[in-house]
């Protein structure tokens, strides 16, 4: 039984809220706000409550003002009540509260104080669990995403960036640039075959950039370089406690990082069989799942492989899966090395000058001596061996005008035989075969010396020798 000066102290309560306030005003506030809300006095007695609160208590307004909260939870209406915690405490309190029909609500009740440090009111205001779940969920995901974005700015600032751009003049990267760009808009996997340093990767990040993909993510992951014991986390990633030293928060694989972008997976033949296998299940079903998780992930991307062996005798070898290869294999691109396009040999010695004359502020070009050291020579390390001769020779030389010394490549780059000497006349050359191959070869020579002597300018050169761009196109890729 409530005595009579309980109820004489409720109603003076309720009085004093109401002439203090605006109740009217006040209350349309209340009701039109999401939550539930409802204000105590320091007794736990309600003196205002919003159509929200009601709802969840089923309750009408009447019923609940002047009442106890005590007597609610005695009753059943709901299991506690954080509003006479906050009371005891004297402090914020917050928990889970469920009514009598089951459901949830995140709750709040926080006591105001007056100068003297006592309670005045007590403030409850409360929200759905399952849209507090739903925010955490969202919050989870935005957590999530920005996790990935620092992982693969991470793995992206790991990677050569410099060195990107197509350069072309031969009539094969020309024409392989023109279906690389018409390829690019399509989805398909793309397979790059060539050589150590032909630019599998300058290629592929070209098809990337010109694909419909190119706002998005480019990740490029050498298969060869991560442990075999790691391939499976560092493509599907984890989740907390997955595995002993695992990382407590998760982390996200390349398949997420890549989302809705490109994954180049260079050097793919090094994969082993038991990682072939799960590649192939995510080609095949655009869905991955991290490692010690129960839930699959969509795995949008773009795959662009690359590799510098022969698949098909690894096939045969059972050392490389043909179904995996098939699936890789949709549009195959083969990149020639660098010395059956000498057109390209110029146009890339000068754009690495270019770079390194920009990074250092300096103007060095390159001697004729120098340009036909370049053409003379066989590249068997492609545009990355010549990236590095031009590097070498910008640091090492002393003046603006680059020259070969004689035998640089033997001393510097290992080679057999060394390339011709300052003096072209001073040197004899011995031909074998018939006449016939004898005249092919000094033609070739002849056509190289002018290339050379042009600067690697087909159609200059062309019309130094007399004849039409096309037959010089003809003769350089039929020798």
């Amino acid at each position: 039984m409530v005595s009579e000066n309980q109820k004489t102290n409720q109603q003076e309560s309720i009085t004093d809220f109401k002439t203090s306030v605006g109740q009217h005003f006040l209350q349309q506030i209340l009701d039109n706000s999401y939550d539930s809300i409802f204000v105590t006095d320091r007794f736990g007695n309600v003196l205002l409550v919003n159509k929200g609160t009601g709802k969840f208590m089923g309750l009408t307004t009447d019923q609940l003002i002047g009442k106890n909260v005590r007597n609610f939870v005695k009753r059943g209406v709901y299991d506690w009540s954080p509003t006479m915690q906050a009371i005891k405490t004297r402090s914020i309190v917050s928990g889970i509260v469920r009514n009598h029909q089951g459901d949830q609500q995140m709750v709040t009740s926080k006591p105001l104080m007056n100068e003297s440090d006592e309670i005045v009111m007590v403030i409850t205001n409360a929200r759905d669990i399952d849209v507090v779940n739903q925010y955490i969920e969202a919050l989870e995901r935005e957590r999530t995403t920005a996790h990935l974005y620092k992982t693969a700015a991470k793995y992206l600032s790991d990677s050569d960036m410099e060195n990107k751009e197509i350069v072309a003049e031969s009539k094969q990267m020309l024409q392989i640039l023109k279906s690389s760009n018409f390829i690019a808009k399509t989805d398909s996997t793309v397979m790059l075959i060539g050589e150590t340093g032909t630019g599998k990767e300058v290629m592929a990040r070209h098809i990337h950039r010109n694909s419909l993909r190119s706002k998005e993510t480019f990740i490029p992951v050498n298969c060869a370089a991560i442990p075999h014991e790691l391939l499976e986390s560092e493509f599907f990633g984890y989740v907390r406690g997955a595995f002993s030293g695992a990382n407590p928060q998760g982390k996200p694989g390349l398949f997420e990082i890549a989302n809705s972008g490109t994954l180049f997976l260079d050097e793919i033949a090094e994969l082993p069989l038991s990682m072939q296998s799960k590649m192939l299940r995510v080609l095949e079903s655009g869905e991955a799942k991290r490692l010690g998780d129960t839930r699959t992930y969509q795995a949008n991307v773009r795959f662009i492989a690359a590799t510098n062996r022969d698949l098909k005798t690894m096939i045969n070898q059972r050392l490389f899966r043909s179904d995996l290869y098939y699936r890789l294999n949709v549009i195959p691109i083969n990149l020639p090395p660098l010395k059956e396009r000498p057109e390209d040999i110029l146009a890339l010695a000068n754009k690495f000058l270019a770079d390194l004359n920009r990074k250092y502020t300096l103007h060095k070009i390159l001697s004729k001596n120098a340009t036909q050291a370049l053409y003379s020579y066989n590249w068997p390390g492609n545009v990355r061996e010549l990236r590095n001769v031009i590097e070498r020779l910008f640091i090492t030389s002393a003046g603006d005008i680059l020259n070969f010394e004689k035998d640089f490549f033997i001393n510097s780059l290992t080679r057999s035989e060394s390339f011709m000497d300052n003096d072209m006349s001073a040197k004899k050359r011995i031909y074998q075969g018939t006449l016939k191959d004898v005249i092919k070869a000094v033609e070739e020579e002849y056509i190289n010396q002018v290339l050379a002597e042009c600067g690697g300018r087909v159609g200059e050169a062309a019309q130094k020798l007399g004849i039409h761009r096309s037959i010089l196109y003809r003769k350089k890729n039929n020798k």
